[in-house]
C-alpha cells in the first residue's frame, strides 16, 4: 500500500483544496491529512473560520481522505513521515523547495495549485457579501 501525507489548515474548504486532495490520493491507496490545530494557527499568525474539530470533521467526510492527524509544529514533519510509513509527502507548488529535507525519507511532490481561488481571496470576498 502506497501512503501519502500532506499537510495544511483547510479552512473554507475550496474546490482547490478538493483537487488538491484528489490529486495527491491519485498517487497511491492511503492518504493521510496533517490538519493545523488551532494553536499552531495562533503560532503562525493566522485564524481559521471554523475550529480544528470543525475543519477535521469537514476532511473526514471528504471521499480522497484517509486520516486527519493534528499538525501542531513545524518540525513534526519527518517523525510524521516515519511514524505514518508515508512513501510521499505532497504540498502545493507555492512550497517548492520548503520541504526537499524529507527527500531521505520519503519522495517529496509539489502540485500544481488551482490557479483563481483560495482560502484568503474567498474570506476576503465573503466579506463584501
Amino acid at each position: 500500500m502506497k501512503r501519502i501525507i500532506t499537510y495544511g489548515t483547510y479552512d473554507v474548504l475550496h474546490y482547490g483544496h478538493i483537487n488538491l486532495l484528489k490529486r495527491a490520493k491519485a498517487l497511491g491507496d492511503y492518504l493521510i491529512v496533517a490538519l493545523s490545530t488551532d494553536e499552531f494557527n495562533n503560532l503562525k499568525g493566522k485564524k481559521s473560520y471554523y475550529t480544528y474539530e470543525q475543519r477535521k470533521k469537514i476532511l473526514e467526510s471528504c471521499r480522497f481522505v484517509d486520516l486527519v492527524i493534528p499538525e501542531e509544529n513545524w518540525e513534526q514533519k519527518i517523525n510524521d513521515a516515519q511514524k505514518y510509513q508515508a512513501d510521499i509527502f505532497v504540498m502545493g507548488d507555492d512550497w517548492e523547495g520548503k520541504f526537499d529535507f524529507l527527500k531521505d525519507y520519503c519522495e517529496v511532490v509539489y502540485l500544481p495549485r488551482t490557479p483563481d481561488v483560495s482560502s484568503t481571496q474567498t474570506k476576503e470576498y465573503l466579506k463584501g457579501v
